[in-house]
């Protein structure tokens, strides 16, 4: 697997925490939205040429009204011009609303592609990476940075009308006069003033506050989470300070972003007194010297107005460009994360695909990047021949979990290495040498907790392989256990699960997660107290739906229960992150060491009410 990536970027501002995923500079998220609207060139093309029409029609209405004046004056015929006023004001307001229409379907597409991009790259993200920055910046960025993102297709939309016609207006303003066009431009300086003294500010504010919502998300999932850990310790109060700490730290940068817009939004009002003030005295002026007609000094003040809008919006829109672009610079620098590097052909054609045996050797691990902290695991070295099964057992944090995660190629360890080897006489080949997708075909995990997905239990289990039939998809449920509680169903296999929809014990649950491995049928498997969550009544039946799905396979079994470890070939106990003990059940018993302690204690009749207790 390739190294970890940076978890900061050029441009990350100030405020994101150390180990947060990176952010990507403006000038790169900008590129990456340019590159997607033109992934739909007929919608951008759609949206270009209504916007440039609508914007047209605004600017020609007040030269068309400053004409009138004018004939009105001399006294002229105005039937001819009040037609094409008609014909303009109609011409007008139908291509603003679909200027308006074009506009924000090209958004949602490009929004759509965006929040795809991201979510995908969320979903192959090295482990490193993710467990460094916590699930709380994830989930923010897939969540609110994206919807926040989306909410702000109306504003493009919105946005991309006023700077057309800000540029039209413009060209207005010279066909009538170029010292009128000179007048208006009074009132950029005020503008530019008030923008020079914002922006700077309103940038490392906005990404400050996206930065802070993370961190707050990320304290909302461990209080979910951890429910039940918070209650049986009474750390309620504990936990609610925490909630209330992260909330005050985001509604304190929240205030301190709209204290800043609402200086810059009062600057508005002075920049349009100061424009149309020198508007109009220009216009006195040039009218006295007989230099231009009352009709055009007219169409200028009427397009100055008009233009009210339009530069509102650009304007009081940096308040919300400014929020989008800091959720767009967090999304793109998802997006940007380092894919993983494609394996070596060769590496890759001499990966075993059946009888795979596993060689650990040297394994360290540690959660920290500093080398000073202490280690999970401890130069652990195992084998585990092809079609055979390793039960690990070990007191709770004695570094069986991360065992097994690093073997099921869920992360990378610290140092060693985990091999896969095809017997009887195929070559070693490192798990770091093959992508995610490779590992995944040969390496199958459950955990304790399964997810079930909203859907039907068809479309659940077929994740594991689309192309499963129905008759494959009962066969895998057979295998488990499961296809008896599964046809009983009134739906079958079209019977609707997860939130939202039928509930399902977390044996069944878990019954459906080793169907989906059953589906997948990788020669490796890796069971991290995969029989845990099923509660003492249903415990057996699990075990025996773990047990035909580890039979024939090469297995390594974190056991939750010792009925479960004594089924295995080997027995390996952790402690303090080494191996203390290998060998055969019957064997450890023999040894009378801290396995036979275990069991002894494990097997009294006084505790046979606890028979579930973990190991």
């Amino acid at each position: 697997m390739s190294a970890p990536a940076p978890l900061t970027a050029p441009g990350t501002p100030t405020g994101t925490p150390t180990g947060a995923l990176p952010v990507a500079p403006g000038r790169r998220s900008a590129a990456v939205l340019w590159r997607t609207a033109r992934a739909h060139p007929g919608e951008l093309a759609a949206a270009l040429t209504t916007t440039v029409l609508s914007s047209a029609g605004t600017v020609a209405l007040p030269l068309l009204l400053g004409r009138a004046v004018d004939v009105v004056r001399a006294g002229d015929g105005l039937t001819p011009l009040l037609v094409q006023l008609s014909v303009v004001a109609v011409l007008t307001a139908l291509t603003t609303a679909l200027a308006r229409r074009d506009a924000e379907r090209l958004g949602a597409s490009v929004a759509a592609d965006l929040r795809e991009r991201v979510v995908d790259r969320s979903l192959r993200m090295d482990p490193r990476v993710l467990e460094r920055a916590g699930s709380g910046d994830v989930a923010s960025r897939v969540t609110e940075d994206v919807e926040l993102f989306t909410s702000s297709v109306q504003l493009a939309a919105n946005v991309l009308t006023s700077v057309v016609t800000v540029a039209l207006s413009a060209v207005g303003f010279l066909s009538l006069d170029w010292r009128l066009a000179l007048a208006f431009c009074a009132v950029f300086p005020v503008h530019v003033a008030s923008l020079r003294w914002y922006l700077p500010k309103a940038g490392p504010l906005y990404a400050t506050e996206r930065a802070v919502a993370a961190q707050r998300s990320q304290v909302f999932l461990q209080s979910l989470h951890g429910a039940s850990t918070v209650h049986a310790y009474r750390m309620a109060p504990l936990q609610g300070e925490r909630v209330r700490a992260a909330s005050r730290r985001t509604v304190g940068a929240s205030r301190a972003a709209l204290r800043v817009f609402a200086r810059f939004s009062m600057s508005m009002n002075a920049a349009e007194a100061v424009g149309l003030s020198a508007l109009l005295a220009t216009g006195f002026w040039l009218v006295r010297a007989d230099a231009v007609t009352v009709g055009a000094v007219t169409a200028a003040a009427l397009l100055f107005h008009r233009l009210f809008g339009p530069l509102g919006v650009l304007l009081l829109s940096f308040d919300e460009v400014s929020r989008a672009a800091a959720a767009l610079n967090r999304l793109v620098g998802v997006v940007d994360l380092p894919e993983d590097p494609a394996p070596d052909p060769a590496v890759l054609a001499r990966a075993p695909r059946s009888r795979v045996g596993v060689r650990v050797r040297g394994l360290t691990h540690r959660y920290s990047d500093d080398p000073t902290a202490a280690p999970v695991l401890r130069g652990i070295d195992l084998d585990v021949p092809a079609g055979t099964s390793l039960a690990v057992v070990g007191e709770s944090g004695a570094g069986k979990t991360t065992l097994a995660a690093i073997v099921g190629g869920v992360f990378p360890p610290t140092g060693g290495t985990v091999e896969l080897v095809g017997e009887p006489d195929g070559e070693p080949v490192a798990l770091a040498d093959l992508d995610a997708g490779s590992v995944r075909e040969r390496v199958g995990v459950i955990a304790q907790e399964s997810h079930v997905f909203t859907g039907t239990l068809r479309d659940d289990l077929t994740l594991a392989r689309p192309g499963a039939t129905d008759e494959d998809v009962h066969a895998a449920l057979r295998v488990v256990g499961g296809d008896d509680w599964v046809s009983a169903l009134p739906d079958g296999l079209g019977t609707r699960v997860g939130p939202g929809e039928l509930a399902l014990s977390p044996a069944r649950a878990q019954q459906l997660a080793l169907a989906r491995l059953v589906l997948r049928d990788p020669p490796v498997v890796v069971l991290d107290e995969a029989t845990a969550e099923a509660g003492s009544a249903g415990a057996r039946d699990l075990e025996l739906s773990a047990a035909a799905l580890v039979r024939g396979r090469t297995a390594l079994v974190v056991a939750h229960r010792l009925s479960q470890a004594a089924a295995c070939d080997r027995i390996a106990v952790v402690a303090g992150g080494r191996i203390a003990e290998l060998g055969t059940h019957a064997e450890l018993l023999r040894s009378g060491g801290r396995y036979a302690r275990l069991w002894d204690t494990w097997s009294r009749p006084a505790q046979a009410p606890q028979a579930a207790a973990d190991t």
